[in-house]
């Protein structure tokens, strides 16, 4: 070969050397990190940390809205208060339930 080109596969071997090292150690280093502190672990502390900065956010966005919060606690009861209220306005009878059952007298 001629005197650039071994200069540069001598370059390029020593980069590709250098990267390896450096993948390498970050493996190690990731495989010592879950041996400390299990992956099931951190995923629960990933979530956990995650809730808590959505309730602070939620609580935020609660103290800085209050009036939007209780119109829509309120509509939010309404909803399911829905039937005893249409019950009040509705005149009629309720109708019989078929709980007793069927009244066919050839079964």
């Amino acid at each position: 070969m001629s005197d650039p080109l071994e200069r540069r596969l001598k370059e390029d071997r020593a980069l590709r050397n250098a990267a390896l090292e450096l993948v390498k150690a970050d493996v190690a280093h990731v495989r010592s990190e879950l041996a400390r502190k299990g992956l099931g672990s951190r995923l629960v502390g990933r979530m956990s940390d995650g809730a808590i900065d959505v309730f602070e956010e939620a609580v935020s966005v609660a103290e800085n809205n209050r009036g939007t919060l209780a119109t829509l606690i309120a509509a939010v009861g309404v909803w399911f208060m829905r039937n005893p209220i249409m019950d009040l306005f509705t005149e009629d009878e309720p109708e019989p339930s078929d709980a007793a059952g069927p009244t066919d007298p050839e079964i």
